[in-house]
């Protein structure tokens, strides 16, 4: 990959924390001769203390997924070349969608939040949603996730001292706008058109996006000449990309990268 004109990885961040959660993984693959970028959201280029002391944040809780979608378009469309794009969580489906809309070379969504008509009702994905969702409450007030959710929805299986520095250097505001759109028509995938790769990876013990939640993800897909790849690891939660071991997981993603961009 050291070229003369290195592939993007366009790397996009998922709901209630900091981009600054891709901050290794730009070093890994800059490291492997690729340039990186990983944008913050719209109203949250700051960091997450100081988000957080702005909650209840009336700019980041109008924050829509149509917005969120243009935001990364825009990003996209501005590079020389269309980039691998790499996603977690909302940013696996907005990664999805960008690489319908043919933006992308390839794309990666880990632990992605399903598009439109995709649902399960596993407790824990009820459990660890009911918050974000913010129903009965004002869609004005961005929502903060608590540290017992955090350490529900995206740490559970870690020492809590570890729970505990992650939710200081990640967690910020959400709005419930957004996360409430991913089930709407602005979550939309033709799941039979064709597409650049594809490769959905999911984490066994995700009480956010349960590993069943992403397969399901996988098998929507149905062009037969387009790849579609899924891969599980074993007692990944959704802090994924922070979890002790994440190297395994950018390893195999640039074995498979290697693979589609010989």
């Amino acid at each position: 990959m050291l070229t003369e004109n290195p592939t993007t990885i366009l790397f996009i961040t998922g709901a209630f924390v900091s981009n600054k959660c891709w901050d290794e993984w730009k070093d890994f693959f800059e490291s492997k001769g690729f340039k990186t970028l990983a944008p913050a959201w719209p109203y949250k280029d700051a960091p997450a203390s100081v988000l957080r002391d702005r909650h209840p944040d009336p700019q980041i809780a109008g924050l829509r997924l149509t917005h969120l979608i243009e935001h990364f378009e825009n990003i996209a469309k501005n590079l020389p070349q269309k980039p691998i794009i790499i996603g977690h969580s909302i940013g696996g489906l907005v990664a999805q969608i960008l690489l319908q809309r043919n933006l992308a070379s390839a794309a990666v969504a880990i632990h992605s939040v399903p598009p439109q008509g995709i649902m399960t009702f596993k407790f824990s994905f009820l459990k660890a949603g009911w918050g974000p969702l913010g129903f009965f409450t004002s869609t004005k007030k961005t929502f903060l996730m608590s540290f017992p959710q955090w350490q529900y929805a995206f740490t559970n299986g870690m020492p809590e001292e570890w729970q505990d520095k992650a939710y200081c250097e990640s967690v910020i505001p959400e709005s419930k706008l957004i996360v409430r759109d991913t089930i709407s028509s602005a979550a939309k995938v033709d799941f039979k058109a064709p597409h650049k790769p594809l490769l959905l990876i999911a984490g066994s013990a995700d009480h956010t996006i349960p590993e069943s939640l992403n397969y399901s993800n996988y098998k929507k897909y149905t062009d037969r000449d387009s790849v579609t790849d899924f891969k599980v690891f074993p007692d990944r939660n959704h802090f994924v990309l922070n979890q002790p071991g994440w190297q395994e997981i950018a390893v195999y993603i640039q074995d498979w990268i290697s693979k589609q961009h010989p």
